[in-house]
């Protein structure tokens, strides 16, 4: 994993918190010092936590669990999309919908639906509806693709989730905290940090500072992921030698000398 550099944090704007007078008081320890009103966050507590958090998100990675991204607030949800496809992982950019993940197999029956219809689509049976029920459908699907589109592929409930803004997105930090499902969270001096299990003190509004730290962890699961594909080759090139057959040894003939009709003795 790559260095972090202070001075790039301090760029992006990460330490910068919130107004003093809307801060949590559960945040003290990640402050620094205040400035014209506004709290400022300790950035080399801010690196340390990336680094812990890079870590954990690599081994979760590696071990082939996916890892859910969720911002719903707008400078972060092109940040949030990108990071997630170039890792190929699931995310949540539009509105959390209840039961995400305490109620994962009615979600799964929604994503289905958009399945059935393309289905439909491609049978043939689509045409034959009339023009109203046609529509009516397509304004479904592509309600059902807003929503949910960006976790159509996955199956099973996420081994992690990243999460910019706590305090907006309270209902999936509930959710997975209920299912003991780890959260790697910016949480910002405005926010409670105790529901959380690997703390990222910094700056959740500014795109700038939110692009830094997704960067680097998303940079740490693609780590994971190449590690986990180097250890399913390595094992399969091992598997193939083991299955090949040993080759037979080569049985060394004698050569044949033929021997020469022996000369007639002088008489």
């Amino acid at each position: 994993m790559a260095n972090i550099d202070i001075k790039e944090l301090i760029d992006a704007g990460v330490h910068f918190g919130h107004l003093t007078r809307k801060w949590n008081p559960n945040m003290v320890s990640y402050v620094y010092s205040e400035r014209n009103g506004v709290h400022i966050i300790d950035l080399y507590k801010t690196v340390a936590k990336m680094e812990e958090a890079a870590a954990a998100l690599k081994k979760i990675a590696a071990s082939g669990r996916r890892v859910m991204y969720v911002a719903t607030k707008k400078q972060a949800k092109e940040i949030i999309a990108t990071n997630a496809e170039s890792v190929n992982m699931p995310y949540i950019t539009e509105r959390w919908p209840g039961g995400m993940l305490t109620n994962f197999q009615t979600i799964r029956k929604a994503v289905k639906k958009m399945s059935n219809i393309d289905r439909m689509k491609q049978d043939g049976s689509f045409a034959a509806l009339s023009k109203r029920e046609q529509l009516q459908i397509d304004r479904q699907r592509a309600k059902l693709e807003k929503n949910l589109g960006s976790i159509s592929d996955m199956t099973r409930l996420p081994g992690a989730i990243i999460v910019v803004d706590v305090k907006k997105e309270h209902i999936a930090v509930a959710e997975a905290s209920k299912l003991n499902i780890p959260i790697f969270a910016m949480v910002d001096t405005n926010s409670d940090p105790r529901p959380i299990d690997y703390v990222i003190p910094s700056n959740d509004d500014a795109s700038k500072s939110i692009e830094k730290v997704l960067t680097h962890l998303t940079a740490a699961i693609a780590e994971g992921l190449a590690e986990r594909k180097a250890g399913k080759e390595k094992k399969v090139a091992e598997k193939a030698k083991d299955e090949k057959p040993a080759e037979k040894p080569v049985k060394k003939t004698e050569a044949v000398v033929e021997k020469k009709p022996a000369e007639d003795k002088k008489k």
